[in-house]
């Protein structure tokens, strides 16, 4: 089966994150600009006219699709390197996929995410052993 990690993270936070994926052999990946807050509700600024609230922080969004062989270890390559231990380091969502399709070769299933030198190359494990 296939998953789709959602990961909000810091900015400061992407380069991190992302060399710790492409190590275990993550290839494919779409990062978006996005602006939130989770439970700390923004940050209290001051500045020379005084003290004020930014509620919507700039936070950058990750979307990786995946098989679940893989989900663990990818898991703990964003909670290792986005993790600062100060409110606002961000979550992860993780989301059941029922079907991928590559537009240009038509494959389908663990086939249409499996790229050259990825996690599961790496691991040994060829599109011919790749469940469909």
């Amino acid at each position: 089966m296939l998953k789709k990690i959602e990961a909000i993270i810091r900015e400061d936070k992407v380069g991190d994150v992302r060399d710790a994926l492409t190590e275990i052999g993550i290839v494919g990946l779409n990062l978006f600009e996005v602006r939130g807050h989770g439970r700390q509700g923004g940050i209290q600024l001051v500045g020379r006219a005084g003290t004020y609230q930014v509620n919507m922080l700039p936070k950058i969004q990750l979307n990786i699709i995946l098989s679940d062989r893989n989900l663990e270890e990818a898991i703990e390559a964003i909670l290792r390197s986005a993790h600062t231990g100060e409110p606002g380091d961000g979550m992860i969502f993780v989301y059941p996929v029922e079907e991928v399709i590559r537009i240009r070769t038509r494959e389908r299933g663990q086939d249409a995410v499996m790229y050259p030198g990825d996690i599961d190359e790496k691991k040994g494990r060829s599109k011919a052993k790749a469940p469909a």
